[in-house]
């Protein structure tokens, strides 16, 4: 399968990741397979958050009782955690990128997944009171202390980015961000770029693509299925039939499904974006997996860019 390379790691980072945001039902067994599978088929990469699974550190917690991994097996593969979302006993939810949260909630992933030290730690959503002096001494001080490896971001604009690169010692090697066929503004904008007329040409992210691709910033493409925000999923869904004709026909041409196709339309941007799955089923793993190697041509990845909705001027 296709691989990436982190900023400043020599590492091969495959470049499909599966996320556990919806492990905390599945017994251990289930837990096991699915993470077994991913790895034989050259999956490297495991993707927590602090918030995944209800309850604080819940996604993390099944992971940790379910494989609890010998020193070699962690050594094999590449543990990514989210921190910065709070979910107050009110209800509320709220950002926090400050330096006791950052740290304290750190110390719970390393604890749940039951291992010594993270290979990237992402900061989850912005926080609008961040002040960025803290996320430094926090990332200082995790990094000295040897639990975390690697340093990014999620959901961050470039802007945001530039204010914590102006005090942040440690490069942020990743921005994990929503993309899919049918949710593409960020790919979408910059190709209607000056059409007045047209809300494709609305730039929502300033820029980001090109900001991480000029910064050496890998973009990680999360919910790569999903129609619009939580809509649903694209592939099979009858109010898009021009998409999933051009996605049954391209399926059929390289053997692989329709899933993996919409994979391939994201690993085919030379951007070298990572996509994030969601799902517990080993069989969509593996798809996305055999999606990931299939080149589409040129005509075939804008095909299904205009069949999403989207213009070419």
């Amino acid at each position: 399968m296709k691989t990436v390379q982190w900023t400043g790691n020599d590492r091969s980072i495959s470049n499909i990741i599966v996320g556990l945001m919806r492990i905390r039902d599945l017994d251990d067994q289930q837990i096991r397979t699915l993470v077994n599978t991913s790895i034989e088929a050259g999956v490297n990469v495991f993707d927590h958050a602090a918030v995944y699974g209800g309850e604080f550190h819940g996604c993390e917690r099944r992971w940790g009782e379910a494989l609890n991994l010998s020193a070699s097996e962690r050594e094999a593969i590449v543990i990514q955690s989210k921190v910065g979302i709070r979910r107050l006993p009110s209800g509320v939810t709220t950002f926090d990128f400050s330096k006791e949260h950052i740290l304290e909630s750190v110390d719970g992933t390393l604890e749940a997944l039951r291992t010594d030290y993270l290979d990237l730690l992402l900061l989850h959503r912005p926080d609008a009171l961040v002040e960025p002096e803290e996320v430094a001494a926090a990332f200082d001080e995790l990094q000295a202390a040897g639990k975390v490896r690697n340093f990014g971001v999620s959901n961050h604009l470039p802007g945001q980015i530039e204010l914590l690169k102006k005090y942040v010692n440690h490069p942020l090697i990743a921005n994990q961000v929503q993309l899919s066929i049918t949710h593409a503004a960020l790919v979408a904008a910059g190709v209607a770029n000056n059409m007045e007329t047209t809300e494709q040409s609305i730039s929502r992210d300033n820029g980001l693509l090109d900001y991480c691709r000029l910064n050496d910033i890998t973009l990680q493409a999360w919910s790569p299925f999903q129609k619009k925000w939580f809509d649903g999923v694209f592939v099979g869904d009858p109010a898009y039939p021009e998409l999933n004709a051009a996605l049954d026909e391209m399926a059929a041409k390289y053997d692989v499904t329709p899933s993996g196709i919409a994979v391939a339309w994201i690993t085919r941007h030379p951007a070298n974006m990572q996509v994030v799955l969601g799902t517990t089923k080993p069989e969509r793993v593996l798809e996305a997996v055999a999606g990931s190697d299939v080149a589409l041509t040129r005509e075939e990845w804008y095909r299904l860019f205009l069949a999403a909705g989207y213009i070419v001027p």
